[in-house]
């Protein structure tokens, strides 16, 4: 991509070039955006007679905006742009059928054409993302392609096409694009035809390969040695709470753990990029209908705080969680932790080095590489100064806590742990200090927004005009004074309020209905609902509390009691939890600034899991190992 101080770069949203169909393509260079006619979130997002397209203006929003309007239809929601070349389906608006889409691998002997879609891999120019164009003309010795989001530069001298990429046939009709070092590797090129001859096939995988399994490390003689290092703070605090050093609770565990497959791991990265950006999108379609954010149950006065938040662009997400059941019947998402989710020690250092107390060789760690993607969060956040982690006294929290204010530190900030509130308050100036009269401007907490909520539901029902946390002045701060104070940019940020919380499932169901990660989610019980089973959910509610899974039979399989049973419900499609040896068996998936970071488990003898569930180490191993297992 070319740079921003490139001489002929331009400004964002500057037109670049017109394509076939009087398709524009616009300067990408973010930098240059003009915050007045930017000024938020929303403004970001690109719709064409109403249909979403993308974010202004990468490569992804272009393609698919082509696609719609020359020939009518549009691909799904992909994270990252290589992403694309394992689609096999795009959908007619018009009809809302779905249509074959086939790629073909650079070198194929089915030749491009006009309209199809060019993919490059990661890396190169396109670090991370990869990069989509279409091809607009095909040359003896060439192919012309339009795109966005390649450099900042107009098209030359008023053309219609961005760039040539020079082509040729090989002895056997092979047909291959030239690939330079800096650009990075082409995959390959997308068709929408039913043709697939030397079309990259996806292996229809062995159903088995989605089973999670139950495995079993051999006894060792350092077994009742102690394997974690109490001199590091988390460890330690860990080690309290855990009472030995131990993974899961339940001594004649020990040496267990579970087995997914690297066809099963895949699939999981794959439904968890896509997934958060369905969940995003679903985030702003709620904040734009106001009759559906009345659904979620938050207090009006603070309704404007979380489109504020939502519009802010430096409320990044830092990290979430994603709950999953998955078997050979399929994979479905449950719900979306996106504000105050808990394990990432346990999947992101305790599972690891419970495999190499144990000698473990078989497989690897599906948590290695979470610690080192929060760490790249951080690095790539707008956090300044000291950062304050905020956590409860919570024996749990302190593990949690110090966890991640080693990414931070890792990632070179300063980083304070508050505990509790006792040792804030307020200075002069009005703003909310730590013990050592530092003011909080950038705060990450285990703290649950629903707590600040709850504190801010009790002063509305106390005052008739209750005022906001800015103009509260206290000895003693609480929660709901700390967060809702706009100099504070709190992690993870308000709107997370919404994705997190259970109203927000029967919009994705609106929004992607029979989508294959999904379940059938509705606020009332409808009669298919009935018929097939269904769970009856709060729509605010933490560690499975208040939860009831119903058979087609009207059978009541488990029920939860807590503390969120006032609050409004939905009814989910019952999709139970695997039972693999004796537990039930939950996969959680865990996300660095939107993408994959890496899995675990949580069980439990129970059909739900909750608060005391327990994290078991969960491995990957390669396919065949995992069926022969």
């Amino acid at each position: 991509m070319v740079s921003s101080k490139h001489p002929n770069s331009t400004k964002f949203g500057t037109l670049l070039g017109v394509a076939q169909g009087g398709v524009c393509s616009y300067s990408s260079d973010y930098d240059s955006a003009d915050e007045k006619d930017y000024p938020n979130r929303t403004s970001y997002r690109s719709y064409f007679d109403g249909i979403y397209m993308g974010y202004k203006w990468q490569c992804v929003e272009f393609a698919r905006r082509w696609l719609y309007v020359n020939r009518g239809y549009i691909f799904n929601d992909v994270s990252m742009a290589y992403e694309i070349f394992n689609l096999r389906s795009v959908r007619e608006i018009k009809s809302n059928r779905l249509l074959p889409l086939n790629a073909f691998r650079n070198g194929s002997t089915q030749h491009p054409e006009p309209g199809a879609m060019l993919i490059w891999d990661e890396g190169g120019e396109f670090e991370h993302t990869g990069h989509v164009a279409i091809i607009s003309e095909i040359l003896p010795n060439a192919i012309r392609i339009v795109e966005q989001n390649m450099d900042f530069v107009p098209w030359q001298n008023g053309r219609n096409y961005s760039r040539e990429i020079s082509a040729r046939i090989g002895a056997q009709g092979d047909y291959w694009l030239q690939c330079s070092s800096k650009s990075g590797r082409i995959l390959g090129w997308m068709l929408q035809t039913e043709d697939d001859t030397e079309a990259e096939h996806t292996p229809e995988a062995t159903p088995h390969l989605f089973n999670v399994q139950l495995a079993h490390a051999k006894a060792h003689e350092r077994d009742t040695k102690p394997w974690l290092n109490i001199a590091n703070h988390d460890e330690a605090a860990y080690v309290d709470m855990m009472k030995g050093h131990v993974l899961s609770s339940v001594v004649e565990d020990f040496h267990d753990y579970y087995e997914i497959s690297e066809t099963a791991l895949e699939q999981l990265e794959t439904a968890t990029d896509e997934l958060h950006g369905m969940f995003m999108h679903a985030t702003d379609y709620v904040l734009q209908h106001p009759e559906l954010l009345s659904t979620f149950g938050f207090p009006d006065v603070i309704l404007p705080r979380i489109k504020q938040s939502w519009d802010n662009r430096l409320n990044q997400l830092i990290t979430s969680r994603f709950d999953f059941a998955m078997t050979e019947k399929g994979l479905k998402v449950y719900e979306y932790n996106c504000d105050s989710a808990s394990c990432y020690m346990e999947v992101g250092k305790i599972q690891g080095k419970w495999a190499e107390h144990l000698d473990l060789k078989r497989g690897k760690d599906a948590g290695e590489s979470l610690f080192e993607s929060l760490v790249d969060a951080w690095k790539a956040s707008d956090a300044k100064g000291i950062i304050h982690v905020l956590q409860d006294t919570d024996p749990e929290e302190d593990y949690h806590a110090l966890f991640m204010q080693e990414a931070i530190e890792t990632a070179g900030f300063t980083c304070k742990r508050v505990i509790g509130l006792h040792d804030l308050h307020y200075n002069e100036n009005n703003e909310i200090v730590d013990d050592d009269n530092v003011p909080l401007r950038w705060v990450w907490k285990t703290w649950a927004w629903e707590t600040a909520l709850e504190q801010l539901r009790e002063d509305v029902s106390a005052s008739e005009c209750p005022p906001l946390a800015d103009d509260i002045i206290n000895t003693q701060p609480k929660l709901a004074d700390v967060l809702l104070r706009k100099e504070i940019m709190v992690y993870e940020p308000m709107w997370t309020l919404i994705p997190s919380n259970k109203a927000i499932l029967p919009v994705l169901w609106t929004l992607f209905p029979n989508h294959p990660w999904l379940l059938e989610t509705d606020h009332s019980l409808s009669e298919t609902l009935k018929k097939n089973g269904y769970v009856a959910k709060p729509i605010v509610g933490r560690c499975g509390a208040n939860i009831r899974l119903v058979d087609k039979n009207n059978k009541v399989l488990a029920t939860k009691e807590g503390a969120f049973g006032e609050r409004d419900y939905v009814y989910q499609q019952l999709w139970p939890l695997p039972k693999v040896g004796k537990y039930y068996v939950q996969i959680c998936t865990f996300t660095a600034a939107g993408n994959y970071a890496g899995s675990g488990v949580r069980v439990d003898a129970s059909m739900i899991i909750g608060k005391d569930s327990d994290c078991m180490a969960l491995r990957v191993q390669q396919d065949d190992e995992f069926a022969s297992a």
